[in-house]
């Protein structure tokens, strides 16, 4: 860790910044409450199309039919700031090579629209798991040497497109939810490689406030597994993410694995919904006898009941959703990080997968959203809700239609 604090000063000091980052101890400049993260994309187009003229651009694509006074709805309702996905594979695709400066600028013309709506903006690399639509994901980027070079190029030139903004308004998120492991080399190997991110922004980008996560896909228990220190910098916020329990949160999905797409209508909270719980756990049995590999059945309807086990009532469902903000809370007071340099930065409840009829109904997720609010604001840190639309959407549902106003009361009727 030592060493490794020398190699950032020493990149510091060659930057000139080194005086800028050991100075006093402050808090970060950029100092978010309450907010709500856009969508990453709409239509998901396939890399193939991305050299085509209107496929990537405007950029992110939310800026295709939201504007400023659009934004400034979502002020009214309670938000201070919105975090701003980024999917930065299409500045590393061959594909648009030619778009790269102009992708740039419509991302910083996206933070100027989100700040002329009286928000705060977090603009968040933010790389998803590859498919066959793109050449590459979060774990390539992550694992292979040369993909990560270039990434560290763009990390400096998104620092560089942000710069002169006003660091109050504007801050930056180097890489969302890396999904290298928190123990062992694959530790080691984060802790190098977010070393190198931040020195990459710092050196473009002097005096914006950086968002920096641990690993294990951006968990407590990453961030837990990090010791700040060996950033030399104090205009930094911490964040992690959280989306416990899981089988509330994501139920019915089909991208978190083999077993919860099986499982809809679980009630929140489950203590308080019985005759709702037994309907869907009935559904889910049935479900699983019928569609799961037959390998797997057995081992799926033990894990079921194990999972709900946990969560049935109040005392085991409040100790699963405070454990990460125990966790989190236990790391900054061993290292004297101020809570309110702590962010919350994704949290939600699902509303309906895509193609799946089930919907949860708008009261319980805001029931759900509120209860982790209360705990992320009881330990002084900010919060941010996923998402704008999409299948967690709070303001609007797949297809763009307004989603249930639940939530949306739920965060105006929050106290100042």
């Amino acid at each position: 860790m030592a060493s490794r604090t020398a190699w950032l000063k020493r990149a510091l000091a060659a930057a000139g910044l080194l005086a800028l980052a050991c100075g006093p101890l402050e808090a970060a400049t950029f100092s978010p409450e309450r907010g709500l993260n856009l969508d990453l994309w709409d239509t998901w187009p396939n890399e193939a199309e991305w050299s085509r003229d209107g496929v990537l651009l405007p950029y992110p694509e939310w800026r295709r039919r939201l504007d400023a006074e659009d934004l400034a709805s979502l002020k009214n309702v309670g938000f201070d700031f919105l975090r701003m996905p980024v999917d930065p594979i299409p500045f590393l695709s061959p594909k648009a090579d030619h778009l790269h400066e102009r992708l740039l600028m419509s991302v910083l013309e996206g933070v100027r629209t989100i700040n002329a709506a009286g928000l705060k903006a977090i603009v968040d690399l933010h790389p998803i798991p590859r498919g066959a639509d793109r050449f590459a994901g979060v774990e390539e980027l992550l694992r292979d040497d040369a993909l990560f070079e270039r990434y560290l190029d763009l990390v400096r030139d998104m620092g560089r497109t942000l710069a002169a903004e006003d660091p109050e308004r504007v801050a930056f998120e180097l890489l969302n939810e890396p999904v290298t492991g928190c123990e062992g080399a694959e530790a080691t190997a984060w802790d190098d490689q977010l070393g190198r991110l931040f020195a990459a922004a710092r050196s473009s980008a002097p005096r914006t406030t950086l968002i920096l996560s641990g690993a294990c896909w951006g968990s407590a228990s990453g961030l837990a597994a990090l010791n700040p220190n060996s950033i030399p910098d104090d205009n930094i916020l911490w964040g992690f993410h959280s989306y416990d329990p899981f089988i509330l949160t994501t139920q019915g999905a089909l991208w978190a694995g083999d077993f919860i797409r099986y499982v809809t209508g679980v009630p929140y909270p489950p203590y308080e919904h019985k005759a709702e719980l037994e309907a869907a756990l009935s559904k889910a049995r049935a479900r699983i006898r019928a569609d799961a590999p037959f390998m797997r059945r057995s081992g799926m309807l033990d894990y079921l009941d194990e999972q709900i086990a946990g969560i049935d009532t109040e005392q085991e469902l409040d100790a699963q959703m405070d454990a990460p903000f125990k966790t989190v809370a236990d790391w900054a007071a061993r290292y004297g990080v101020d809570p309110e340099n702590i962010l919350l930065g994704e949290f939600g409840m699902i509303r309906q997968e895509y193609g799946n009829p089930d919907v949860i109904p708008g009261a319980w997720r805001a029931a759900y959203i509120r209860d982790m609010i209360e705990k992320a604001e009881e330990h002084g840190f900010a919060w941010s809700i996923w998402g704008y639309g999409g299948a967690f959407g709070i303001v609007e549902e797949f297809g763009g239609n307004p989603a249930e106003g639940d939530v949306l009361r739920m965060i105006r009727s929050l106290k100042k």
